[in-house]
């Protein structure tokens, strides 16, 4: 079956159009750096996550419980947050950011901001 030039070249050109739209948008969403934490089975889930500066941590729990999400340093501190509930905090800054629930103390984590 022969395709004429036109139809080849039209296509190919939709082709990369496509491809370019799809890659900038993943590249957006890869240069947002936001993050997301879970609570669950009383373990923050990764327990080390990386935002570059401004990015925001959103940690949501999943237990029954209620947990804490609260920086060592006491830069950021949420409120015991319910099953379901969540809790966000941008960094403005660079550093390693420790934090634990104050609930439970041996549940502890840390954002790494870049």
């Amino acid at each position: 079956m022969h395709i004429p030039t036109s139809k080849r070249r039209a296509a190919a050109i939709s082709l990369a159009a496509f491809a370019t739209f799809t890659l900038a948008g993943a590249a957006v969403a890869a240069r947002n750096g936001d993050a997301t934490v879970t609570i669950k089975n009383f373990d923050f889930q990764p327990m080390a996550v990386t935002v570059p500066v401004g990015g925001t941590v959103t940690w949501k729990n999943l237990d029954g419980e209620p947990h804490t999400v609260t920086g060592v340093d006491g830069g950021f501190r949420s409120v015991a947050l319910d099953e379901d509930d969540t809790f966000s905090f941008t960094f403005a800054k660079p550093g390693v950011y420790k934090y634990l629930c104050t609930i439970h103390p041996k549940m502890t984590a840390t954002v790494t901001v870049k």
